[in-house]
């Protein structure tokens, strides 16, 4: 299998290992960070249950800690096929060999779907997984209500969680968190970088046009 699909295929594994609550841990649990572990001093991850104006106006930290694993596994996933397809690397020379060039980013996805349509599709496979398993069978967690462990894609196939402690799980469960927000923050900078000229001044240190 080529090398893009098995970086996606590892992200999804490794994430659902990640996020899969020991045994002991009850299946509501929001997240396996302790609420000391995160910077909120305004208490947003807590909305609705200190403050409510109307009955399930604002959604549970359940729905809000999915929303964010997910859409940070999405981010590094397009952060990565923007530099599998970018010969220059943008200065760092990180193209895939043998996928297809494409040096407008935001042309590459149909370049790469045209050029590679199997590649393509298993990829969106992927992400039609992370959807319905998100949004699927879970429940309302929105109100608080569901079944599913925030992150856990059910795809423990390898039994990778076997081999971590609770503390393992929650420190790889922090640095995929950290790293899909950095990554939500880089896809938000190119589309700045591709719309207002001069906004991501690192950008023209790598020599991007």
């Amino acid at each position: 299998m080529v090398k893009l699909i098995l970086i996606a295929a590892a992200s999804f594994l490794g994430s659902a290992a990640a996020f899969q609550a020991p045994a002991q841990a009850s299946a509501r649990t929001p997240s396996l960070l302790k609420a000391t572990d995160y910077w909120d001093p305004l208490e947003l991850s807590i909305l609705g249950e200190n403050f409510d104006t109307f009955g399930n106006m604002f959604p549970h930290q359940d729905f809000v800690t999915e929303a964010e694993i997910k859409h940070g596994r999405m981010s590094m996933l397009a952060w990565t096929g923007i530099w599998a397809t970018h010969e220059g690397g943008f200065g760092l020379g990180l193209h895939i060999p043998g996928y297809p060039v494409c040096d407008d980013w935001t042309k590459a996805l149909g370049v790469f779907a045209s050029e590679r349509p199997t590649d393509f599709a298993a990829i969106l496979g992927l992400i039609a997984i992370a959807e319905g398993e998100s949004v699927g069978h879970s429940g309302d967690n929105f109100r608080g209500m569901g079944s599913k462990i925030p992150g856990n894609n059910g795809l423990d196939i390898l039994g990778l969680k076997k081999k971590l402690s609770a503390e393992e799980q929650a420190r790889y469960g922090a640095v995929e968190r950290t790293q899909g927000r950095a990554a939500m923050i880089a896809m938000a900078s190119m589309f700045a970088f591709e719309s207002i000229p001069g906004s991501v001044p690192l950008m023209d240190l790598f020599g991007a046009k």
